[in-house]
């Protein structure tokens, strides 16, 4: 009886903690998310970019995918962050030459190389230095 006490102490515990940690993780990846945008301007979010080197493209954890090309910071938010952490690696099929939103967007996990999950994006926004955006 004491043994199944603990137990469902020990459960509810963690349900408890679980959502304190989440939150901690999502707050740790906008800061993160933050500096890298830092200094820099948000122009207008387009559907699809140039994206010469598909390896150039990475997960930004529990932000979206983030595309650097010179200067521009490319950011495409995913409708569900939560499930995106810096071992994921993704993997998109594209309908064209150009990257877009609407290209099938997977995720493999780098360690395992088991698929972690789907992505579902919104436009891909610019970011550049203020100097650079008014020049």
């Amino acid at each position: 009886m004491l043994k199944n006490l603990f137990i469902s102490t020990a459960v509810a515990a963690m349900a408890l903690a679980a959502p304190a940690y989440a939150q901690d993780r999502e707050e740790r990846a906008e800061l993160a998310f933050a500096e890298l945008v830092e200094g820099r301007t948000a122009g207008e979010p387009q559907p699809c970019i140039t994206a010469f080197q598909s390896s150039d493209i990475r997960v930004e954890e529990n932000v979206g995918l983030v595309y650097e090309r010179g200067d521009t910071i490319w950011v495409a938010r995913a409708n569900n962050p939560r499930s995106l952490d810096n071992w994921d690696v993704p993997i998109i099929e594209r309908f064209g030459s150009r990257l877009c939103r609407y290209d099938v967007t997977r995720t493999i996990d780098r360690s395992t190389g088991m698929f972690s999950g789907v992505l579902f994006l919104d436009d891909f926004v610019p970011y550049t230095r203020a100097d650079e955006a008014e020049g």
